[in-house]
């Protein structure tokens, strides 16, 4: 996968947290890449919108990996998790959990209904950066997935 083109949806709930991961994003050269979303419902949406733009003929564009949060308003990021495992159009997309959570049954749920990965969400911005960089590194540029997935 290219990460220079390739789409990443962040769904974070917390301003603070999201932003933290944007300007993280924008050091190792993927802020342009990354669709933010605040919550469920949201993110669901634009996964719907990317789903008929492409059903309609239009634009391709599905993400190359999207980054939940656990614990949103509304619908958790557990249940958005089902949403994309249950979905054609997303079925395949990596999906890394990245919650606050240290507790051990978020982290066995998250790979229990599906998700490619599990990240604690660093506080420190350096090693956020770092953890960027390593997300970008291995999800965007070395994991293969599909040229076509349905």
């Amino acid at each position: 996968m290219n990460s220079e083109t390739a789409t990443v949806l962040l769904v974070e709930d917390n301003p603070d947290d999201r932003e933290l991961a944007m300007l993280a994003f924008e050091e190792v050269g993927l802020r342009e890449s990354v669709v933010a979303c605040e919550d469920a419902e949201h993110a669901l949406e634009q996964l719907n919108r990317w789903e008929q733009e492409s059903s309609d003929g239009g634009c391709r564009q599905r993400p190359g990996l999207i980054l939940l949060d656990i614990k949103l308003p509304g619908s958790d990021g557990f249940q958005v998790l089902q949403a994309v495992r249950a979905n054609a159009f997303t079925r395949f997309v990596p999906v890394i959990m990245l919650s606050s959570s240290s507790e051990e049954s978020d982290m066995i749920k998250s790979y229990q209904l599906g998700a490619n990965g599990y990240v604690r969400k660093p506080v420190n911005f350096e090693r956020f950066v770092e953890v960027a960089g390593e997300i970008k590194r291995y999800w965007l540029t070395l994991n293969e997935t599909p040229s076509t997935i349905v």
